[in-house]
């Protein structure tokens, strides 16, 4: 009988354990936390957004994305919704978004640990394997003072994001050990900091905006949705979809930074936008004019940056001092100096190339009958199930190729 071992009970390995599992092979599960799925239970705010219907390519990151193409097929994203349906994942989608149909992240998790006890796959809780190696054909495992061979290894064991979740980049080290390359691992999908004194006065609000990334004077991406304003800088989605960029720019000394629209609705020229306004709204201050578009502490935040008292009236600004406030209004400028640290990522870039991968099967280019899977290889996607749809479906194809 054939023995896989997987180390890593999150999405990625749950699922390889499922698909690896038959009547004729051993499926042996180790996971360093009391439970499997711990960050799975934070996707999504609590609800898991576990897929999304739109599947291009451009929603993923890599330093190789142009080999996407062999793993995010219709064919795998069609098994991964059928997988779901068998497991009992009733979907609740919208625009795109799938959610289990009970909003809960738990009833994910719990699928997939119910299946994989129910198909056979023993699952080994609080313990942490340190030591992997290659011997007369086999792979020895070592775990608190006992050995385990294993005739394939699976190592799903995450990136260093969110390391509460048991990610703490151990399973770098693993494939390591075995010749394979790592890409620097840097936090993406992750929170955005600056150094501006009025960040303080901005704190908790939240706005409907156009992100646009500039790095070394270029556009390099833009976001529209809602961004959350902090004591530190920026966060929200649209805040973490640039966040990858930027954690690799910064770590190669580029200087970056955003600029913020927060007037996206507005066609044509946004000055003579704000007159026709102001025309139409009569009696205004400009502060009272702009309080019926922005945050109120924001528009105190812009008007103190302008040097612009709260009191004057749009009709008694200087043409110069108009074009400053549209500036900041609609191309408000953050330096961005760092990003939020492993603890707040929600997904690292980087991990092993894919280049050292046989994307068919996700077994190692390297060591025959070695697969990596999920965070640990060099893909990140953006906000939106993206991740998730990778780890599953990585999951799969290795899970599939390890027991043949």
């Amino acid at each position: 009988m054939k023995t896989i071992v997987i180390i890593g009970g999150g999405a990625s390995g749950l699922v390889a354990s499922i698909y690896a599992k038959t009547d004729y092979n051993k499926v042996i599960l180790f996971e360093r936390n009391s439970v499997c799925g711990k960050k799975i239970l934070a996707t999504g705010n609590g609800r898991c957004n576990y897929f999304n219907s739109d599947q291009d390519l451009r929603h993923y990151n890599s330093s190789n994305r142009e080999c996407l193409d062999s793993i995010i097929t219709s064919k795998n994203e069609q098994e991964i919704m059928d997988f779901f349906n068998r497991i009992g994942i009733v979907p609740k989608i919208k625009n795109g978004y799938y959610y289990p149909y009970s909003n809960q992240a738990v009833s994910v998790r719990n699928a997939l640990v119910t299946e994989a006890k129910r198909v056979g796959v023993e699952i080994r809780n609080d313990i942490y394997i340190d030591e992997v190696y290659r011997k007369d054909n086999f792979f020895i495992i070592h775990y608190n003072k006992e050995t385990i061979k294993a005739d394939a290894l699976i190592i799903a064991t995450g990136s260093k994001a969110f390391p509460k979740s048991g990610s703490d980049g151990n399973g770098y080290n693993l494939v390591k050990r075995f010749g394979h390359s790592i890409i620097e691992v840097l936090p993406a999908l992750v929170q955005l900091r600056g150094k501006e004194k009025y960040f303080k006065d901005w704190n908790g609000i939240r706005s409907d905006v156009k992100l646009t990334l500039i790095s070394d004077n270029e556009v390099i991406k833009e976001e529209t949705g809602e961004i959350q304003l902090t004591e530190y800088g920026i966060s929200g989605i649209c805040t973490f979809n640039l966040s990858r960029f930027i954690s690799r720019d910064l770590n190669e000394n580029k200087k970056d930074y955003v600029l913020i629209n927060f007037l996206p609705f507005v066609i044509g020229d946004p000055l003579a936008w704000l007159e026709e306004r102001n025309k139409l709204v009569k009696d205004r201050s400009v502060s009272e004019l702009l309080e019926g578009l922005l945050n109120n502490k924001l528009v105190k935040v812009i008007l103190n940056i302008c040097n612009i008292s709260d009191t004057r009236k749009l009709s008694s600004l200087s043409l110069e001092e108009k074009k400053l406030l549209i500036t900041k209004l609609i191309n408000f400028r953050v330096d961005i100096v760092g990003t939020n640290s492993f603890d707040m990522a929600q997904v690292c870039s980087g991990g092993v190339p894919l280049t050292e991968v046989n994307l068919e099967t996700m077994e190692s280019l390297i060591q025959d009958n070695l697969y990596i899977i999920g965070e640990l290889l060099d893909v990140d996607g953006e906000c939106g199930g993206y991740n998730l749809s990778f780890a599953w479906i990585s999951g799969m194809l290795a899970g599939i190729s390890s027991r043949r």
